[in-house]
């Protein structure tokens, strides 16, 4: 008997922590949420509904699939917690459809931008800051895929799904700052920012992996590589935007997209 209650006391323990495990991502797929909410309320939520938005077609089109991902993010992490791995997997084919349209949408938001600049007389400046979402959509469509490769390896695979969700917040929490700093620049009368503005922003919006990392520490008693490999490597592409967009590798790059895409 006291054999049988050694034996059962792991499996319990196990089940806990794998319950408070999921659990937690489920509570970061809502911080996610609202950091996007908030961040877009002055811009695009507060003036839709009062009727003032005067925002371009594809955007909405944009917020429909990019809040469809956190939306969709919500809910597989609490299929998950919840042990529903047969619905997590099904709705996985969702998952990458959205993933696949949110890497289209994007890049037609971005060239619409350029567009945008281009009748303002700003092109330059357009083509440079192209860099911001263009190599964001890059970072998380490359991230997404290596998590799709990781299905099999749960650890992987959610952690890979945090950090790309991450990535796509850079552009809410540059908003909050906009807000907080420089609230004339959010009606887009004048020419986009220069591209090293981003780097603060995105470095802020970075912090919401620390409660990721702390999680692992208190759970694994380490932090998981794929915080320390796929952190570094969004840091990494945060800082080199700015090089990057005075290059004239980067302005070919820009005029290529905008002239491909309809």
């Amino acid at each position: 008997m006291a054999l049988m209650t050694a034996v059962a006391q792991p499996d319990v323990a196990r089940r806990v922590v794998v319950t408070t495990d999921q659990q937690f991502f489920v509570r970061m797929a809502y911080v996610c949420l609202a950091v996007a909410v908030i961040g877009f309320a002055p811009t695009y939520w507060i003036p839709l509904l009062t009727g003032t938005s005067t925002v371009p077609a594809i955007l909405h089109l944009h917020a429909v699939v990019f809040y469809g991902w956190l939306t969709l993010l919500i809910v597989q992490t609490r299929l998950a917690a919840t042990r529903q791995l047969p619905r997590h997997r099904e709705l996985g084919v969702a998952g990458v459809s959205v993933a696949t349209a949110m890497c289209f949408v994007g890049v037609a938001a971005a060239v619409a931008s350029i567009r945008q600049a281009d009748a303002a007389g700003f092109g330059d400046a357009g083509r440079a800051f192209a860099v911001v979402p263009l190599t964001g959509i890059v970072f998380f469509a490359a991230l997404f895929a290596i998590a799709l490769l990781n299905v099999k390896r749960p650890d992987v695979h959610k952690r890979l799904i945090l950090i790309a969700t991450v990535s796509l917040l850079n552009a809410p929490v540059g908003r909050i700052f906009l807000l907080l700093l420089a609230p004339a620049a959010l009606d887009g009368a004048g020419p986009p920012p220069p591209v090293v503005v981003t780097v603060l922003p995105g470095l802020v919006t970075d912090l919401l992996l620390v409660p990721a990392l702390l999680h692992d520490r208190k759970t694994l008693g380490y932090v998981h590589r794929v915080y320390w490999i796929g952190g570094a490597a969004l840091v990494a592409s945060q800082l080199l935007r700015a090089p990057i967009a005075a290059t004239d590798t980067w302005r070919w790059i820009a005029n290529v997209v905008t002239t491909v895409v309809p």
